[in-house]
């Protein structure tokens, strides 16, 4: 990011519904092998965003200008003693990538994990999702020695 370059977060609201759907859409068709799903995913997004019990969403700006978004979602674990964060989704535009945005995200969810008074941020990445691995870890994440399971209900 050069120094001129001016980068905000700012806290998403339901008027950027349609912004943060086509950044959802985007991040998607990058990240994962099924075909997007808009209505369910939008009826999701609008649940964090309107419900701070749930977690934040911000859009990440660059000179005023959306270049992307972030979502902390909020769950409670025995093991943590308490309430932890997770980096739901963290999507920066293809062409801004590289500047360190992704870094300046990171460490902005980390200060507001603080504010939060929550000791633990959680996040997954895609074994193949290289460039991502290395920026979480050199922003302090590392891997766990334990297998992440999943079952449809």
């Amino acid at each position: 990011m050069s120094s001129n370059s001016k980068l905000t977060f700012k806290l998403a609201q339901s008027s950027d519904l349609e912004r943060l759907m086509a950044y959802m859409e985007d991040f998607h068709n990058f990240d994962h092998a099924e075909p997007f799903d808009r209505e369910p995913a939008k009826a999701a997004m609008e649940k964090v965003v309107s419900d701070n019990n749930i977690g934040r969403v911000w859009l990440i700006e660059q000179n005023n200008s959306p270049v992307g978004y972030m979502v902390l979602t909020l769950a409670y674990r025995l093991e943590y003693r308490g309430y932890y964060g997770f980096v739901d989704e963290l999507y920066v535009q293809a062409d801004r990538r590289g500047q360190g945005i992704g870094t300046a995200a990171l460490l902005f969810i980390k200060q507001v994990a603080a504010d939060l008074n929550i000791e633990k941020i959680q996040l997954e990445v895609k074994q193949n999702n290289l460039a991502a691995s290395e920026l979480y870890r050199k922003v302090g994440f590392r891997q766990l020695a334990r297998d992440l399971l999943i079952r449809d209900v």
